[in-house]
């Protein structure tokens, strides 16, 4: 499936040009009033019309890194969307697949597990893999075990938190979807593939050409700067994000913190990649509400010098034994 159209209902239609993205201002203190927001902002960003989400069925994707909130999608983010598409009546899950750990420990440990209570819905962890062959432009193909969820679903929404990233300099809508990626074969991945962060970069471009359609919508309220994607320091960057496209809303989340896209290296993928939603490919935002230069990021550290980003392996070895015992215990 390719991500030529941004929406499951047309993807016999040409693209347009124009992909709206919809950038909020808001208080990084004022979470109530941010959530109350939240459905305003997935209006104005036409996801409904854009997304064609009656009867859709939907994998909501959050970040759910480890059990630290600032380096996890807020659960109050998540839930806001969820209801939000309930009410547009699609088919919602919720899941991710940390390299360690699981989605419903993190999910349990931050607070998600009980924010999506009232909802009726829970979050999974991503399993039952797939393998998707990514032809990689130059060279390939790999292969990623993907989990099945993803593939099967009409949509995914990608819900990034805004995060500085010590070996791709910023994670975000994009770099997200690397969690559709089953479990320890992140980290085999990152540990076979992920000496180069421009050829891991070409991967992850690769992924989200193979998903279905992704849209997003951007936890930057309270940011991560300096390093991460784990252990950076809060940023007050007082921002929500959302449009159709994952590719649009990273290209406007980039600009924002004063970077082209090709400024990070999977940005400078999905440019080489020609992606649909990106202004070198001939599209163009629409900015509903704010524009980038509304936001105030004087101060955002973003990491220059790259990392490699293969996993040690003493910290893979942990993660297994880490999982077998969890599954025992199951």
């Amino acid at each position: 499936m390719s991500q030529t159209a941004l929406s499951p209902s047309c993807r016999e239609a040409a693209p347009s040009p124009v992909v709206p993205v919809a950038l909020c201002r808001l208080s990084p203190d004022h979470v109530a009033a941010a959530a109350q927001a939240l459905p305003a902002l997935l209006d104005a960003a036409g996801l409904r019309t854009a997304c064609g989400l009656r009867s859709a069925r939907v994998l909501v994707k959050p970040n759910l890194l480890t059990a630290t909130p600032l380096a996890c999608t807020s659960p109050w983010l998540v839930a806001g969307v969820c209801r939000w598409l309930l009410d547009q009546g699609a088919q919602v899950r919720v899941g991710d697949s940390p390299g360690f750990g699981t989605a419903t420990a993190v999910a349990r440990h931050i607070g998600l597990e009980a924010a999506l209570r009232p909802l009726g819905l829970k979050t999974e962890s991503l399993a039952d893999p797939r393998p998707l062959p990514l032809p990689l432009r130059g060279g390939g193909p790999v292969s990623f075990g993907v989990a099945r969820a993803a593939l099967e679903s009409d949509l995914i929404v990608s819900l990034p938190r805004v995060k500085a990233h010590s070996q791709m300099r910023l994670t975000l809508a994009v770099k997200n979807l690397f969690g559709c990626v089953c479990g320890l074969r992140k980290a085999l991945i990152h540990t076979r593939q992920g000496q180069e962060p421009d050829f891991f970069a070409d991967c992850i471009a690769a992924l989200w050409a193979a998903l279905p359609p992704v849209a997003a919508v951007a936890d930057g309220l309270t940011a991560m700067h300096v390093t991460g994607p784990s252990k950076g320091r809060p940023f007050p960057l007082g921002l929500l994000g959302a449009s159709p496209s994952a590719v649009a809303l990273d290209e406007a989340l980039c600009a924002v913190l004063g970077l082209p896209l090709s400024g990070v290296p999977l940005g400078a993928a999905l440019e080489r990649r020609q992606a649909p939603g990106c202004t070198r490919a001939g599209w163009r935002p629409d900015y509903v509400l704010e524009r980038p230069d509304a936001f105030d990021s004087a101060g955002f550290v973003i990491p220059e010098e790259l990392m490699h980003t293969s996993f040690r392996p003493w910290r893979l070895f942990k993660s297994c034994v880490r999982r077998l015992w969890l599954a025992r215990r199951k």
